[in-house]
């Protein structure tokens, strides 16, 4: 067992300052013009409304889990308790194994980001060319942490700052030539039938936009009083940044028309411009892009860590449990990571959002509401400092919306990501067969989880 010994020293203002950074990002920047494209109009409002409120019930889940077992490690946790007495280890190295598909992913939409951001600056960049400067860029931000890293903090506080500045100075130029005429203009049949087939494309870029409001359950030793804290950032987190999403969204809408806004790569720019100048949209354009980098560099360092404590528990390839000579660090996952990031820059960033999502529904999203039922039922006894309210009303939420938003997704997205668990299946049978564990061996549970008390 590890050694380490957290400080409790995160509280419900500064948990939530760390949900809300990791929510926010880039992610709105990039995210509203496929929000309008989708949903054909200002509707899209709606969107982001929906989106908060599978959040939320998902949130719920989270919150009772994550106060059961407030040790690092979140789904990782959760799914090793919950399912080990009939499968062992297949959840939890099923959960690693997406891990290194989706946290990538969720980075290479940072990297695209960026890059669509820099076309401000160089309008006349090639396909080709914004390619080679992804992947110099992914190369870049791995190179810088291939290092030893003992904190982030001050790029952590840094990043928060600019995210702010820039939410703030965005929805600002946009509220400071607001015209409701455009906001609301709403197209005809706006809200009929084909609305709910945009909802189900808008409803994956809501949620999108809302992933990292569990980013609490992931350092539960380091929470203070976890069982109150964790269930209030997350339910505190996902509230406020619904209505950032619902201002800046609105004031974006007010300043140009609604199809323009659905064609535009960096519509941030494009709002300060019409707003404030060139000058002030250089200004604002320079700090996106310096917080898209800054969000690739905290996921990847955050996420090489994921594939490595579980192969130091045994429960996945111990080639990732191996540390860097030199300086110490989880290298092989994070060479990893940073490899598969590239890739997915390849990607359009609709079908790389798609791709991340569907990766993690069945696995993570699904599995974690099926853990907390079982839990209930199979441990009625753990200590659960923050029940449900309302159970079971939202798991059954959740569960209705994550199935919605997978059979949503793109049919290319559901493919690969379908290949990819197929993969980790076959993966984990040579490795189960390898290291004697279910199915070629007895089960062996382990009744306490990491970090529980």
């Amino acid at each position: 067992m590890s050694e380490r010994h957290f400080h409790r020293s995160i509280g419900v203002f500064s948990g939530t300052a760390i949900n809300m950074t990791q929510m926010c990002g880039i992610g709105p920047f990039i995210t509203i013009p496929l929000m309008v494209a989708a949903m054909g109009g200002p509707q899209a409002i709606v969107g982001w409304i929906v989106g908060a409120l599978l959040a939320m019930a998902d949130g719920l889940v989270w919150a009772e889990l994550g106060a059961a077992m407030p040790g690092s490690g979140g789904t990782y946790v959760y799914l090793r308790r919950a399912f080990q007495a009939r499968t062992g280890k297949l959840m939890p190295f099923l959960f690693i194994w997406t891990m290194l598909l989706a946290i990538p992913l969720l980075m290479s939409t940072g990297i695209i980001g960026m890059v669509e951001y820099l076309q401000f600056f160089f309008p006349d960049m090639g396909w080709w060319t914004a390619r080679l400067v992804g992947v110099a860029a992914t190369a870049l931000v791995t190179w810088m942490l291939y290092r030893r890293i003992e904190s982030v903090r001050v790029i952590t506080i840094a990043l928060w700052a600019i995210m702010l500045v820039s939410i703030v100075g965005v929805a600002a130029a946009g509220f400071s030539h607001f015209d409701a005429r455009l906001a609301f203009d709403f197209p005809p049949g706006a809200f009929g039938s084909r609305f709910f087939v945009g909802l189900g494309a808008g409803l994956i870029i809501g949620v999108y936009d809302y992933l990292g409001y569990n980013t609490t359950a992931y350092i539960g030793d380091e929470l203070r009083d976890p069982g109150r804290t964790m269930p209030r950032t997350i339910i505190i987190s996902i509230a406020a940044m619904m209505v950032v999403y619902l201002l800046l969204n609105i004031s974006v809408l007010g300043v140009a028309p609604w199809r323009e806004i659905a064609a535009s790569k960096s519509v941030a720019s494009l709002v300060v411009e019409r707003s404030w100048g060139h000058a002030a949209a250089e200004v604002m354009t320079a700090l996106i892009i310096v917080t898209a980098l800054a969000s690739v560099f905290t996921g990847l360092l955050g996420g090489s860590r994921v594939p490595f404590e579980a192969a130091r528990d045994k429960v996945f390839l111990s080639t990732f449990g191996r540390l860097h000579a030199k300086h110490g660090f989880p290298h092989v996952a994070l060479l990893t990571m940073g490899t598969v990031t590239a890739i997915g820059t390849f990607f359009d960033l609709t079908e790389v959002i798609n791709m991340l999502l569907t990766a993690t529904i069945l696995v993570q999203s699904i599995a974690q509401i099926v853990a907390l039922v079982v839990l209930r039922r199979r441990e009625p006894r753990l200590h659960r400092p923050y029940r449900q309210w309302l159970y079971p009303v939202p798991c059954i939420i959740a569960l209705v919306g994550w199935v919605y938003v997978y059979v949503s997704a793109s049919p290319l997205s559901l493919l690969l990501s379908g290949a990819w668990i197929v993969a980790g299946l076959v993966v984990f049978a040579l490795w189960a067969r390898m290291n004697d564990a279910w199915p070629f061996a007895p089960i062996e549970i382990q009744r306490t989880a990491a970090g529980e008390h």
